[in-house]
């Protein structure tokens, strides 16, 4: 059994897409605390891939994608470098960065609770599972760069369409196991739910 997010070329480019501004997010907050590059890196990486490491040994996924996937750690170590190189022009680009991380949460909502309920987990496991995929990323770096995690300071939603999709996509993932929704369904229904996720999360931002 596939998660359906992982099934198809284009959904891969995505998640590799997903990484790589998740990374830079990491990286940048490294950077404004000045720390060096190889501080830049471990950040960036631990950001990228951290949450899914610790899904996958929770899982019993050995060895984890973080570190197994060469894919994925290609496109972490490009985050750190392209953070370290061009930050300043970056840094600039605020709605595009708060809009490829809201991407990059949806995306990890739900690849993460399909991943749990592929390997027989109940719903609520699946979705504590799908949400500490979404938001254990930030929960590292801010961890390692010693701030109040971003779950907890930021006034907009970031734990709440997390929560809703990952709720969601149990349900899709129900529905496929019942036999009712086919594969192409769910992959319809999978970006129809991450794009609810950065919706929601884009709308707490602007109203």
């Amino acid at each position: 059994m596939e998660v359906a997010l992982e099934s198809n070329g284009f959904f891969m480019g995505i998640e590799y897409l997903a990484t790589f501004c998740c990374g830079m997010v990491g990286g940048l907050a490294a950077v404004r605390k000045g720390y060096d590059v190889f501080a830049i890196l471990v950040t960036t990486w631990l950001t990228a891939l951290g949450c899914g490491i610790i899904r996958d040994v929770l899982l019993g996924a050995h060895p984890p994608a973080g570190v197994s996937d060469k894919g994925l750690v290609i496109i972490a170590l490009l985050a750190a470098v392209t953070v370290a190189v061009a930050h300043p022009g970056i840094n600039k680009l605020r709605w595009s960065m708060l809009s490829l991380d809201a991407l990059a949460l949806g995306l990890y909502a739900v690849n993460g609770t399909s991943k749990a309920m592929m390997y027989h987990m109940s719903g609520t496991t699946a979705i504590f599972l799908g949400m500490f995929t979404a938001l254990g990323g930030g929960l590292i770096r801010d961890m390692l760069i010693n701030e109040v995690p971003m779950v907890i300071r930021d006034k907009h939603w970031y734990a709440v369409p997390s929560a809703v999709g990952c709720i969601l996509t149990v349900l899709v993932c129900k529905g496929v196991n019942a036999g009712i929704i086919a594969f192409p369904a769910e992959v319809v229904l999978d970006v129809l739910i991450v794009v609810l996720m950065v919706g929601m999360r884009l709308a707490s931002v602007i109203f």
